[in-house]
Parts: structure tokens; sequence; C-alpha cells
């Protein structure tokens, strides 16, 4: 399968052998033509390096491969040049243009063939600019400037190549710079579609969830309310009574449904048949608990009722790390006596070990 990367390192391949070729190409005029060819085999072996040597898995470092300031997983692309890599393509930048400049005559030191490096040395910087090494890059692009106007001059090394070369290795490093903060943009908006997608299915859960207990609010409060509209709100004391335990039923659905069970609900209608006033709020501190965990403590909840004599009952769920539920009973006091001392039950149901799943 033909890929972009694949695509890339060919042309690459393709361009920097031809840079080689016209370099071979002034072996004949040279006057130490084997500095040509030392020159040559320094190039294409650090060019080859360069696009070919990937990084060993356990040199990268643990946070690699996410972004520093969002923590989304970093855009994929092409590895960092690892470092002796990188060095070496700094000593062809400083070596290749001296080299293959003082191999030749002065008065041909113009002609293509010994004027083939301020391409190939371009080329080398930008291999090494997309490979995530941009102080490397420019280091070796200042080198070849230097050497390349030292031997030739100012106006004749820009007329000759280097203006291209500085181009190739600006527009290297917006390109990646570009695409780095596409991909960056692409992982955001797609996490963000994965947060959406959650919240909406947490809300279709809560909307389902709702439906449930409107149902179930109705299969409680209907019958009493057929009979408060059938009877214009004329209601016995054994239908006000219904009415009022019906409500409780509702209230104790909606706040505190995880609190219930068929136990504990049947000690909260006896207590309000004899009169107490029942309170239950979920509070959170249940979340995650295994169902026996519930089980025990709806079980202890309901033997603590069972046992209660309060007039007045406030059941609630705790956040706290030990305790899952807290049992409060106040009963009428004499008069004189503070609201603290009226308290007559208090009970705390501690989360059963192992309770989280």
């Amino acid at each position: 399968m033909i890929s972009v990367r694949r695509v890339l390192v060919s042309l690459a391949l393709a361009f920097t052998a031809y840079l080689a070729a016209r370099g071979l190409s002034g072996l004949a005029p040279a006057e130490h033509p084997l500095v040509i060819v030392g020159a040559l085999a320094l190039y294409l072996t650090t060019t080859w390096l360069c696009l070919f040597w990937e990084p060993a898995p356990f040199g990268r470092a643990a946070g690699a491969g996410r972004d520093q300031e969002t923590g989304v997983p970093a855009p994929r692309g092409p590895e960092k040049l690892p470092l002796p890599a990188a060095l070496l393509a700094i000593v062809s930048a400083a070596l290749v243009p001296t080299a293959v400049s003082w191999a030749f005559a002065q008065d041909v030191r113009d002609d293509p063939y010994a004027t083939w490096y301020l391409g190939g040395i371009g080329a080398l910087m930008v291999i090494v600019m997309v490979r995530r090494r941009p102080w490397f890059a420019w280091s070796g692009l200042v080198m070849l400037i230097v050497a390349s106007m030292a031997w030739m001059g100012p106006a004749q090394a820009l007329q000759l190549g280097l203006v291209g070369s500085i181009v190739w290795v600006s527009c290297a490093q917006l390109l990646l710079r570009s695409m780095d903060r596409a991909a960056r943009d692409t992982a955001r908006l797609a996490q963000l579609q994965r947060a959406a997608s959650a919240w909406q299915a947490s809300h279709v859960v809560r909307q389902r969830e709702r439906r449930v207990q409107v149902q179930s609010a109705l299969s409680v409060a209907g019958p009493v309310l057929t009979r408060v509209i059938a009877t214009g709100g004329e209601l016995a004391e054994e239908e006000r009574l219904e009415a009022r335990l019906a409500e409780g039923r509702l209230r104790d659905e909606l706040r505190g449904p995880r609190l219930l069970d068929d136990d504990v609900r049947a000690e909260l209608e006896r207590a309000r048949r004899r009169g107490a006033t029942v309170t239950v709020l979920d509070e959170g501190g249940l979340e995650g608990l295994a169902d026996a965990a519930l089980g025990q403590i709806r079980s202890q909840l309901a033997e603590t009722l069972r046992t209660a004599r309060s007039d007045r009952l406030y059941i609630r769920t705790s956040p706290h790390e030990r305790v899952a539920v807290t049992v409060v009973g106040r009963s009428d006091s004499g008069a004189g006596l503070s609201d603290e001392d009226s308290v007559d039950l208090w009970m705390e149901i501690d989360h059963p070990a192992g309770a989280r799943n």
C-alpha cells in the first residue's frame, strides 16, 4: 500500500541522489577528486540516516504521546531525529561545502557540478527540520550560508541556489507547525465528540430514569388523585391518611430510591401510619456500591426503623468514607429543653467491608 510517507521519502531519496550525481560529474575537472568522493559519501550517509533512522521505542519520553498543555494525545507524524544523526548533519553542513569548494580551482567553483552542495545541504536541513530538530536545521543552514558566501561571495551564493535552501527550510518549519496544529485540533475535536457522546448517553439514561419515576409516581398517586377529583376534595379521614402515605411514598421514590427495598418501604409506611414525619434524602455516597452491600445497608436501615419511636425521622445518605447512612429521630420534648435534648435516636450505618465494585 502506497502511503504519503513513502512517497515523500522516495522523493527525498531521488532528489539527494540527483544532487550526488551532479557532484560526481565534477570528478574530472576537480583538483582533488578523492575529497569530492569523501564529501559525497559523508553527505549521502548523513542524508539516508536522517531519513531512515527511527528512535528506539524504549528511548522515547514517557509523556511523548501527549500534548503537554492539554493532555490530548499528541499528533502522529515524523519521529524526532536521534541526536547522533542530528549532530552528524551539523558536521556535514560544516565540512561538505568547504571540502567541495576546496577541491576545485577558483575559476570553476561557480559551475553546477561545484555548487551542488547549496541544494544538497539545504535538502538535508529540510529533512532535519521535518524530523523535529529545528535548532539543528537552522544551525546547519547558517553554516551553509557562511561557507558558501566565504568561497563564492554573497551575491554569487544567493544567485546560485542559497535563497532556495533558505526558503525550503522556512517553508518546512511553517508546514510542520501547521500540520501539528491541525492534528492537535483534530485530536481535541475527537475528544470533545467523545465527551458529547458520553453526555448524550447519560442524558438518555436520565430521561429513561425520569420516565420510570413518573410512571411509578402515577401508579402510586393516580388512584388517590382520582379519588380526590371524584369527591371534589371531600375525603374521609382514612382517605386523607392514604393520600398522605401516597405523598410520602412518592417523595421517597424521588429523593432516595437507592435506600429503598420492600422491607424499608414497609417500615417507612408503618412509621407514617403511627403519625411520624419521615424525610428520606439521598445526598450521595452510595455510588458504585455492590448490590450485596446495598442489601446490607437497607437491611440495617429497616431494622433501625422497626425499633424507632421518634415523632420525626430524618434519613440521609453520607459522603463520608465510613458512614453510609445516618438516621436521626427527634420527638417533642418537655418545655424548657433544648432542641438537642429532643434527639432520641442517632444511628450511623457503616459501609460494609469491600462494598465498592
